[in-house]
């Protein structure tokens, strides 16, 4: 039987951290509604759902806050993959393109893949700017306390980073 190209299949079940944000509409409903659609296309379980945090924008200034969540959970795809998926349910919720850093009705990012370090074009994990963000150290220090990615700790630089952030309500 002829292959139907590359397996999107990791070996193993392996553990995930995802950033979600999201500043027009219903900010809050949205990254519940993102969490639920990427779970309903059955290659993720979602294992933990940090707080809804409110952060200012950055980069592009002239927008509305962000609602920012951070999310664990497994999957068995591999990183390319996952990015696909990920893009897959932005589009299904209605992402455009638009200004860096701009309004969006839902950005999802994969935090990290495991221990995995992985590097190309499309997709850098763990994420290259993790520990430059408040908005994803809060959140992710909120649900996962004792993890360390690329030998530093989520949890102290956390308690570093909190400039900023606030948090608006557990989701």
């Amino acid at each position: 039987m002829p292959s139907a190209g590359p397996d999107r299949r990791a070996a193993k079940t392996v553990e995930i951290g995802l950033g979600l944000g999201s500043n027009i509409g219903d900010k809050p409903a949205n990254i519940a509604r993102a969490l639920a659609h990427l779970a309903a296309r059955g290659d993720v379980t979602v294992t933990a759902v940090s707080s809804i945090y409110r952060t200012a924008p950055w980069g592009y200034l002239d927008q509305e806050d962000f609602a920012n969540a951070c999310a664990l959970g497994t999957t068995t795809l591999e990183p390319a993959a996952l990015l696909a998926e990920v893009k897959t349910v932005e589009a299904e919720m209605g992402r455009t393109g638009g200004v860096r850093w701009g309004p969006r009705l839902i950005d999802i990012d994969i935090l990290f893949f495991g221990a995995e370090v992985f590097d190309s074009p499309e997709l850098v994990l763990p994420h290259k700017e993790l520990f430059n963000r408040a908005f994803v150290l809060a959140p992710l220090a909120e649900i996962a306390p004792h993890l360390w990615l690329g030998g530093r700790s989520v949890a102290a630089a956390a308690a570093q980073a909190r400039e900023g952030v606030e948090k608006w309500f557990k989701g």
